[in-house]
């Protein structure tokens, strides 16, 4: 969703286009019936997008909050079926277990948009939940898809938290806790796992049909012109997944951000981050780091991202293995740790402002600033968000941390960094002191302007960094 501009208005465009695949793919499911619909955040300039953004505040609690059909839209919620790899274990019980496929629509660049839930009730696949979703994990999601637009990264977008009443008890947070109903804007919901799915059960035609169905709605670049077996569709979609997740990858790292649950059943093929959970950015450059206290082994930590998102697509190949031959297959895979370097250096480059075209002339020299950046931030124990607004800023420590870095840096050509947050005097980050506190206002107060504050200077700091590099593969 980066690389072009994001926010420009659109008619409401209906079109379910998973129908056509929906009777395999999918079950239809009811919503829960809340007790209260408290409309806590809507995300208008996203909703212009999908020409949502002139519903009334009524309107928009009866489509997302009791989930009235939207005109000429799925008329009932599709909750949809995959299976995945979960801390590297296959897991064949999974499938959307809180949440459902409310409606797609285009967006004003002719992409299928979908409108997904987190918290909506029971499904088949719910197994020994509750269906439901927590007011706090909804607050989260909100920071954590706005820090990571306005950091660059090819997001889901929060489009709607609705509190809904009941009382929730949970195992790792402070029980009875608020409930929510959340609200997502992606590019589709098709994961690995949904292939995993069909290839486990044999359903070798519908796997077949969801590869026509991934390339006709997620479409992007050909592969390269000496790829083999370039011409099969099942290799021309792992090409595109494998491009698209390197990016991903590289997003993260140029982000300071852990995901926290890198299952194939969180990976969307159209390279979309989305379904965050355990969440954290870093507190220091720490390659060990890790969001989940349940990630023992540090299978998910910050500096193992990238190989835990290459070994998921590995998996998708392996799905894919039952239409077509392995060669080509391996072939796509072998490309993703140089486009995963490439990415680093668009990503890194552009988040610490250099101009795009001299990192293209200087792969180089631009790859030394990054590995410079990453010693500064190590041996200075500094915050990386901090970092890369001082770097910006000019105002990072005269100390011989930093030295080796603004020696290179100095000599890059930087884009001119004339607005106003770069002489604001600080960076803005998402430590988690911060999210607890956004939250305790919330919770104690029922107070929500540190929330409605922060997505603001989220934004702005949004607007301060530019147009972000185009994902590949798109």
């Amino acid at each position: 969703m980066t690389g072009e501009p994001q926010y420009s208005a659109a008619p409401y465009q209906p079109d379910p286009a998973i129908e056509e695949i929906a009777t395999w793919l999918a079950d239809p499911v009811p919503p829960a019936d809340f007790p209260k619909a408290i409309l806590r955040f809507r995300n208008d300039r996203q909703a212009a997008t999908v020409g949502l953004n002139t519903l009334s505040d009524e309107a928009w609690v009866r489509h997302f909050g009791r989930f009235e059909a939207l005109e000429d839209n799925l008329p009932q919620p599709l909750a949809l079926r995959y299976h995945g790899h979960q801390f590297r274990n296959y897991n064949p019980d999974i499938g959307d277990g809180r949440g459902f496929l409310f409606a797609q629509m285009r967006d004003g660049a002719g992409r299928l948009m979908d409108l997904g839930t987190k918290g909506s009730g029971q499904t088949p696949y719910s197994r020994f939940g509750d269906g439901r979703l927590t007011l706090k994990g909804a607050v989260r999601e909100i920071l954590a898809t706005e820090m990571l637009e306005a950091l660059g990264a090819n997001t889901s977008k929060t489009f709607s938290v609705i509190e809904t009443g009941e009382a929730l008890q949970r195992s790792d947070e402070p029980s009875p806790t608020r409930s929510a109903v959340l609200v997502r804007l992606s590019h589709g919901h098709i994961r690995i796992g949904s292939f995993q799915r069909l290839a486990a059960l044999e359903e070798t035609e519908h796997l077949s049909v969801l590869v026509d169905y991934a390339l006709t709605h997620f479409p992007g670049p050909p592969p390269p012109a000496d790829a083999p077996g370039r011409d099969e569709p099942a290799v021309r979609l792992l090409h595109l997944v494998v491009e698209r997740l390197a990016d991903m990858a590289a997003s993260y790292a140029a982000a300071g951000f852990v995901h926290g649950v890198l299952n194939t059943d969180n990976m969307n093929i159209s390279g979309e981050s989305f379904d965050y959970g355990p969440w954290r950015w870093l507190p220091r450059w720490d390659p060990a780091f890790t969001a989940a206290y349940f990630d023992h082994s540090g299978l998910y930590a910050f500096g193992r991202q990238a190989e835990a998102i290459h070994w998921n697509c590995a998996q998708l190949a392996i799905a894919l293995r039952q239409l077509v031959e392995a060669p080509p297959l391996i072939a796509a895979l072998e490309r993703f740790p140089e486009l995963y370097i490439e990415a680093i250096r668009r990503r890194f480059g552009w988040r610490l402002g250099i101009a795009p075209d001299w990192a293209g002339a200087h792969p180089g020299e631009t790859g030394n600033i990054i590995e410079a950046a990453e010693r500064a931030m190590r041996e200075s124990g500094v915050q990386p968000d901090a970092f890369f607004f001082g770097a910006r800023s000019g105002t990072l420590p005269d100390s011989e941390a930093f030295a080796a870095f603004r020696k290179l840096y100095d000599e890059a050509e930087r884009v001119a960094d004339t607005d106003p947050y770069w002489s604001g005097g600080a960076a803005q980050s998402m430590v988690i002191e911060e999210v607890e506190a956004i939250w305790s206002a919330i919770d104690q107060r029922d107070d929500w302007q540190m929330l409605t504050d922060k997505v603001t200077a989220l934004r702005a700091m949004g607007a301060a960094h530019g147009p972000a590099p185009a994902p590949a593969g798109h």
